[in-house]
């Protein structure tokens, strides 16, 4: 989505490219806010504090009806009625930040899942073959793009080149027999890359992918030996964010 790039990355990248885990962090506290201020300014919080008042209310009722299960099937449907009514309400919000959210969401899952591939640095890309294509598959670069093992190879199912290339982007074309089709690579030191995979119709060469390593926002640091990516720290954070905002915001 190139407008996203031309709208958000002079806001994002900055903040990604000085250290993608504080970035992360910064842009969880500003999504969060945000929800949390439509939430307040568009619902009504009179009517949702007396709906949670309700909430209560009920659940300390069935608490005391755990004996009775006719009397707690009565109240456990005057509690749905509540509970459909505020969730009601709650959903209202969502109309107005579901498309902003998805957007930015979108960004960074184009910006924020695959490290970048810095200028010298050693990488890879793999083509994939129809079943059945037999032969040779040559890889050709640009200027500036240095293979390092042989450019061409027999075809098994797959074949992978290494390379080191300089700043810039590059086009690195796949040639069979029959066909030929060429990836886009970035190569630079701020957090960009092209999009990993491309598939192709009709061809021999069915997809060609550059195989990045996973971004790791927290370096080789885990939460008992998890290593989460930016959706599970954006997670964490906005959850964190979310409680505390509404709190100290008094939000029903």
């Amino acid at each position: 989505m190139a407008f996203l790039d031309a709208v958000l990355n002079p806001v994002l990248n900055p903040l990604i490219n000085f250290n993608p885990f504080w970035g992360i962090i910064v842009i969880s506290f500003v999504i969060s806010l945000l929800i949390t201020l439509v939430y307040k300014l568009v619902t009504d919080q009179n009517e949702m504090k007396h709906l949670k008042g309700e909430q209560k209310e009920f659940q300390q009722k069935m608490k005391e009806a755990r004996s009775n299960p006719e009397q707690m099937k009565v109240i456990q449907k005057d509690a749905m009625k509540v509970n459909m009514n505020y969730m009601k309400h709650s959903f209202k919000p969502t109309l107005y930040t579901m498309i902003p959210i998805i957007l930015i969401f979108s960004w960074m899952a184009a910006h924020l899942a695959f490290e970048p591939i810095y200028p010298g640095e050693q990488f890879s890309i793999t083509a994939s073959f129809e079943e059945g294509v037999s032969g040779a598959a040559e890889l050709v670069g640009d200027s500036g793009v240095e293979l390092i093992n042989d450019a061409k190879q027999e075809i098994t199912g797959a074949v992978t080149w290494n390379l080191r290339s300089s700043s810039g982007e590059h086009f690195l074309t796949v040639k069979t027999d029959n066909a030929e089709q060429t990836k886009k690579v970035l190569i630079t030191e701020d957090l960009q890359y092209e999009e990993p995979i491309s598939n192709y119709e009709h061809s021999d060469i069915s997809q060609i992918q550059v195989n990045y390593k996973e971004l790791k926002p927290i370096g080789d640091f885990s939460i008992f030996g998890w290593q989460p990516g930016w959706l599970g720290l954006y997670i964490i954070f906005s959850i964190i964010f979310s409680m505390a905002l509404r709190k100290i915001l008094k939000i029903y």
